[in-house]
């Protein structure tokens, strides 16, 4: 897409400035967004976001009952 705007303090017909506007339209099923969350021994998911499924298992204690899940965005806003 190219914008096209009179340059500042110019009458509209006078010099035109362009530039380019890109958009991204990679679409991404949401079904396949997926986080990696710990939950706690206590059913609680730990208090923090994790970068990917290898940090969270990193920060996960399993030897005191937390388990490392993954679930998709979708059904994460009501947490």
């Amino acid at each position: 897409m190219v914008v096209r705007r009179a340059a500042a303090g110019t009458k509209p017909d006078a010099a035109v400035v362009e530039r380019t506007v890109t958009t991204d339209t990679t679409w991404t099923d949401p079904r396949e967004q997926l986080e990696a969350v710990v939950m706690m021994a206590n059913g609680r998911l730990a208090p923090r976001s994790f970068a990917d499924r290898a940090a969270a298992e990193a920060w996960a204690k399993p030897e005191l009952g937390d388990q490392v899940l993954e679930r998709n965005l979708v059904c994460s806003c009501d947490s």
